[in-house]
């Protein structure tokens, strides 16, 4: 009998990378026939990478390593990893990732950058590469290892799992607070640049009140989150949530709702993989990469505008000339992003009271 395939895939950025690299897993996995497939990733993306199905086992950077004893950590996954994989395929360009693909595996597949004084070495030395290309959505480049495989797929973003239990404790959550049919609220993010704004942020809940449906405010534990979660107004109709839920039991949440509002993040993403109504705020993220993907229609958008819909999903922009830069901030430094403040919550408000109303 075959041994089985032994791949391991690489994904060192953030939540919403990892979660939009489902699809190209659970399509190694049905191709290959059942292999043994690891990631790396960094640590603070563990929770959104546990809820991929079929996966063995979860390797981790740690950037608080890295500056705590820069070499330790790479000689660690070195020593456990070198050349123990069949396949690597790493999703991101950077350097570093780049050389795990290299000495993880036997065969290497990489994103390389466009730039050929920044890619010459790894165009040499990988098995196979292909162009991270900033003007295509983030799943059409994370699918892009398949067609170097060979391998046969469908453009759809497939949700991650979560088990019984998490939907058996949220259903008794809301069951607690006399809450049925809701929709979910989420105004914080990853990082604060991509944050609605407080005073439009309360604006819009005070709108949203007034549908007299319920409202389901989530968020985490962080420190965004516990800012947020202190200037929540009290509303009838707003309930929060905040830190109160695993990453799991969100995403049981989030497919027991009736549709997701709120700001650029992973959250947003699941929601739309489930095929919900999404509304979304956007500050300077660039939307050809990460707008969220429809997959009725099998695609994202590639413009900007003030207002657009495609599918289940609507989009809010600020109507300026620098939108949308791709900066994390109007300072590239996580700073303030004044995009955010063009935005007006009756404008998003008209646009999910018009869509309530067909309900």
């Amino acid at each position: 009998m075959q041994a089985s395939k032994k791949i391991l895939v690489i994904i060192q950025r953030s939540n919403g990378d990892v979660f939009l690299s489902n699809t190209l897993i659970q399509s190694l996995y049905k191709h290959y026939k059942n292999p043994e497939i690891d990631l790396l990733v960094n640590d603070d993306t563990l929770p959104i990478a546990k809820t991929i199905a079929n996966i063995r086992q979860i390797h981790t950077f740690s950037y608080r390593q890295k500056k705590e004893n820069r070499w330790g950590q790479e000689r660690g996954l070195i020593s456990k990893l070198f050349k123990k994989y069949d396949i690597s395929i790493n999703l991101t360009a950077s350097d570093r990732s780049v050389l795990y693909a290299l000495l993880f595996a036997k065969h290497s597949i990489s994103a390389i950058e466009a730039d050929n004084g920044k890619s010459w070495w790894k165009r040499r030395l990988l098995s196979q590469f292909y162009v991270f290309d900033l003007s295509h959505h983030i799943l059409i480049n994370n699918l892009k290892p398949l067609q170097l495989l060979g391998i046969k797929h469908n453009k759809v973003v497939i949700p991650t799992r979560y088990n019984s239990l998490s939907k058996n404790l949220i259903k008794e959550k809301l069951a607690l607070r006399g809450v049925n049919h809701f929709l979910i609220f989420h105004p914080s993010a990853q990082y604060e640049y991509k944050v609605y704004p407080v005073d439009l942020r309360n604006q819009l809940l005070t709108l949203l009140n007034n549908l007299n449906i319920p409202i389901v405010i989530t968020g985490g534990k962080s420190k965004i989150d516990d800012k947020i979660k202190k200037n929540l107004p009290f509303l009838n109709n707003i309930y929060d949530f905040i830190g109160e839920t695993t990453m799991e039991e969100y995403m049981a949440l989030s497919d027991l709702s009736s549709g997701y509002i709120g700001v650029d993040t992973l959250n947003m993403h699941i929601s739309a993989a489930q095929d919900k109504p999404v509304f979304s705020i956007f500050g300077p993220t660039n939307l050809k990469m990460w707008s969220p993907w429809c997959n009725q229609l099998r695609k994202a958008t590639n413009h900007n505008a003030p207002i657009q819909t495609y599918g289940n999903i609507t989009i809010f922009q600020a109507n300026m000339s620098c939108v949308a830069c791709g900066r994390a901030g109007c300072d590239d430094q996580h700073g303030h992003s004044e995009c955010l403040d063009k935005i007006n919550p009756k404008t998003v408000f008209e646009q999910i009271r018009k869509w309530h109303e067909t309900l």
